[in-house]
């Protein structure tokens, strides 16, 4: 816009605001060189038929101007006007009035006006109309921008607010899923953050993802060959898997060759050379974490998680909750396990609300069939998170489909979940009362149904039972030693996770208060009381694997011993415990040459340092390297014979005893 314009703009402001209109603005600046009025009139006008205006003053306005003026009152054009007289420095002339050059001035940009408003309303903001810069909608400009934002701000509120309540259960939230937000909430940026500098560098060398920020201190990304593919999409709900190119193969038959070693320093060699290998990170992790060094095994899980993101489908969505993974394929369980244990490291650094953050996006990849059964996690992170309305509509929304009530962690987590609720200030009174209603009358039928539950649970609290609780047939020892070998998993696996959410004074309080109202309902013999039992006799026979899958990664002492002999008997590997029985493998492991059954010690100690060592029974090599191979088998059965010879020859001298202080009497070498 031009000095003029501004100053035209700056006029009409002051002719609304003073009284006297139009007629009293200040003059602008004359030309420099001034011209007979009559001879410059002329110019004017034959430059404006030239051009095809009709209007003096758009020879120095923006053609954008023209959008601003109000179709329906002249207003406008009689300002322009006023200015084309200022800067001319005389009236209009005699032969031309006033009423038929506002007539032209209107009729001319109509035109203009309407093509202009017609594409300020397709506009998807909703700017103003091309009146607001009209005489009479001018006004203050800054107030008319303060508006346009409260306006903006006020439908994006209500936007939020409608996608809130539309949310699926299951949706994920990005800014959730970093833990670095949740410590800012508790102790401050400052203090969370540190001396760090801004992430500039690393942005140049690792990728931005959400499940994990990259550090400085990890290896330079690379291609690792994992891939992901999409299978396909079923009533909207997307199904992918990922795979593993040649060379990642490759990789991993090296790996399974480092875990028959029994040696970790062998996969610290192979991560070396492969530093985003995910199962050797997964099985390290353990090996540091065995051996107390929780800082390196967290970071080996977040590299885990890192590689994985980086393989991502360009599809494949984290929120949605609508893209599935299929656990019994063998490529995909890496992604499982390291988010499990992610959450577990999460839980143990306090931010509860990313780890509950990330059990749902692990419940979303497979809600139906649950590998990891995160359904015995997610309700104990809800309460330790303070997301009670989040634990009250799982089960409200799961609860016919998926009969959550029989399980022990949902029949005692819910009815606390809705105590806990009902003591929230932003609760009014009519809804406190029907909140606790349903509390207590959940929480009884949890102790109707699993009356196991009570007396371990009050010794892990440290609260001593009264004595007529104790010493009843239906709360007593014979509930616990009656219930079958499954149910004493689950109230053994809950209550070595969940017993610290029960410490509090009034939960223990109204604990007590419906452990009372129990005791006379059996003494009435309620049906209730029947119905329950029969269920647990008939319900509980066996727990499935998943369930079996989920105390192993957990690693609840209490519930570990409750495993039944068919599970703790076979082995369990830290990258894949407990692989579905029906599991779907891409690629299989080339077949090994047959080792000697008759190994000695020495020999099992070769292997543990290089896991291809044969001593015996090695494969007929052919071409070139056969004498070589035999040259080498020689010269290692010398040596072990060597070392054999050598360690029976050893013996050692008895100290000498106290009685006989100068050593005579000792036996002689042999």
């Amino acid at each position: 816009m031009s000095r003029r314009a501004l100053r035209r703009l700056r006029g009409e402001q002051r002719g609304q605001e003073e009284p006297g209109g139009p007629d009293e603005i200040e003059e602008e600046e004359e030309p420099l060189q001034p011209e007979p009025r009559n001879r410059k009139i002329k110019g004017n006008r034959k430059l404006l038929e030239e051009r095809g205006l009709s209007n003096p003053f758009q020879l120095i306005t923006e053609p954008d101007e023209d959008l601003h003026s109000d179709p329906d009152t002249g207003q406008m054009a009689q300002s322009r006007l006023t200015d084309e007289e200022e800067t001319n420095g005389q009236d209009k002339p005699e032969n031309e009035p006033i009423d038929t050059v506002l007539t032209k001035t209107t009729s001319s940009n109509k035109s203009k006006k309407k093509k202009k408003k017609k594409k300020a309303k397709k506009s998807a903001d909703g700017q103003l109309d091309g009146s607001v810069e009209g005489g009479d909608e001018l006004g203050d400009i800054d107030s008319i921008l303060e508006r346009i934002e409260s306006t903006n701000g006020h439908v994006h509120q209500i936007q939020n607010s409608s996608n809130a309540d539309n949310r699926a259960l299951l949706y994920v939230e990005h800014r959730n899923l970093n833990p670095e937000t949740e410590l800012k909430k508790f102790f401050g940026s400052r203090a969370v953050m540190g001396d760090q500098r801004p992430r500039q560098r690393q942005r140049l060398q690792h990728r931005s993802t959400w499940l994990t920020s990259p550090k400085n201190t990890w290896p330079r990304y690379s291609k690792t060959g994992i891939s992901m593919r999409l299978l396909e999409t079923k009533r909207g709900v997307q199904y992918f898997t990922f795979e593993h190119q040649r060379d990642y193969q490759q990789v991993q038959f090296k790996f399974l060759d480092a875990v028959e070693s029994m040696d970790p320093n062998n996969i610290v060699l192979l991560l070396q050379m492969n530093p985003y290998h995910v199962d050797s990170l997964l099985q390290l992790s353990d090996v540091c974490r065995l051996q107390e060094d929780q800082e390196m095994a967290r970071d080996l899980i977040e590299r885990a998680l890192y590689s994985l993101e980086c393989a991502f489908h360009p599809v494949f969505s984290l929120t949605s909750g609508t893209c599935r993974l299929d656990y019994c394929r063998q490529e995909n369980r890496g992604f499982f396990l390291a988010l499990f244990k992610h959450i577990m490291f999460l839980e143990k650094r306090g931010c509860l609300r990313t780890a509950l953050e990330f059990c749902k996006l692990v419940l979303s990849l497979d809600p139906e069939n649950d590998p990891l059964c995160m359904l015995l996690l997610v309700d104990y992170l809800a309460l330790r998170a303070r997301e009670y309305l989040f634990l009250i509509r799982i089960f409200d929304e799961w609860e016919a489909h998926r009969n959550l009530s029989q399980l022990p962690n949902f029949a005692f987590s819910v009815p606390l979940a809705l105590f806990h609720y009902s003591q929230q200030e932003e609760v009014t009174e009519q809804e406190q009362v029907t909140t606790d209603d349903r509390a207590s009358h959940l929480l009884q039928q949890a102790l109707i149904m699993f009356p196991g539950v009570l007396i371990p649970l009050l010794d892990a609290c440290g609260v001593q039972p009264d004595s007529a609780v104790a010493s009843h047939p239906f709360f007593g020892a014979v509930a616990q030693l009656s219930q079958p070998a499954a149910l004493s998993q689950l109230t053994s696996l809950y209550i070595g996770r969940c017993h610290g959410v029960w410490k509090d004074p009034s939960v223990m309080s109204w604990f007590e208060q419906n452990v009372r109202k129990v005791l006379h309902m059996v003494a009435q013999s309620d049906p209730l009381v029947k119905e329950c039992e029969l269920r647990r006799k008939t319900r509980y026979q066996s727990a499935p694997r998943n369930i079996h899958r989920h105390v192993i990664l957990s690693e609840i002492k209490g519930a570990n011993a409750a495993l039944p002999l068919d599970v703790t008997s076979q082995p369990v590997l830290s990258f894949d415990p407990l692989p579905p029985l029906d599991s779907v493998v891409s690629y299989t492991r080339p077949e090994r040459t047959n080792r000697p059954t008759n190994e000695g010690t020495l020999s099992l100690f070769f292997r543990s340092l290089l896991p291809n060592f044969n001593l015996q029974g090695e494969a007929a090599v052919e071409g070139e390297d056969a004498g070589a191979a035999r040259d080498l088998n020689r010269g290692v059965n010398r040596l072990m014979a060597a070392m054999r010879d050598m360690l029976a020859n050893i013996q050692f001298q008895e100290p000498p005893r106290e009685d006989n202080p100068d050593g005579e009497g000792d036996e002689e070498w042999d």
